[in-house]
């Protein structure tokens, strides 16, 4: 059975940082890109962050420079590094693994910025 959890969002200031996790099971870690999603209350969910089997990255131009995603293999779960956050970040945040035709979510975790 896949699961993906998700943790370390909530309630953090304009500005401020947090770091989620994403842990992963049911699955061969090192074969799968991973990548963070979010969505706002009455928006699509949209790509935030994404990191493939061999390491390279991309990222949405609204977070770039400010988010970092990195992964562990040896611990099956990938990161998401937010610094500067800002409100417009308000939203839930989900972790998605994808290889081939299989693709697996996370319940997301809640990450709040304001003042």
């Amino acid at each position: 059975q896949v699961q993906l959890v998700e943790s370390g969002g909530g309630l953090v200031q304009p500005g401020g940082s947090l770091r989620l996790s994403c842990a992963a099971s049911g699955i061969i870690f090192s074969r799968f890109a991973m990548a963070w999603y979010r969505q706002a209350p009455g928006k699509e969910r949209e790509l935030v962050a994404g990191i493939g089997t061999g390491g390279i990255t991309n990222y949405a131009g609204s977070v770039k420079g400010r988010f970092t995603i990195s992964r562990d293999n040896a611990k099956n779960t990938v990161y998401l590094q937010m610094n500067s956050l800002k409100p417009e970040d308000t939203a839930r945040y989900y972790c998605n693994a994808a290889a081939y035709s299989d693709s697996y979510w996370g319940q997301g975790t809640q990450v709040t910025v304001s003042s």
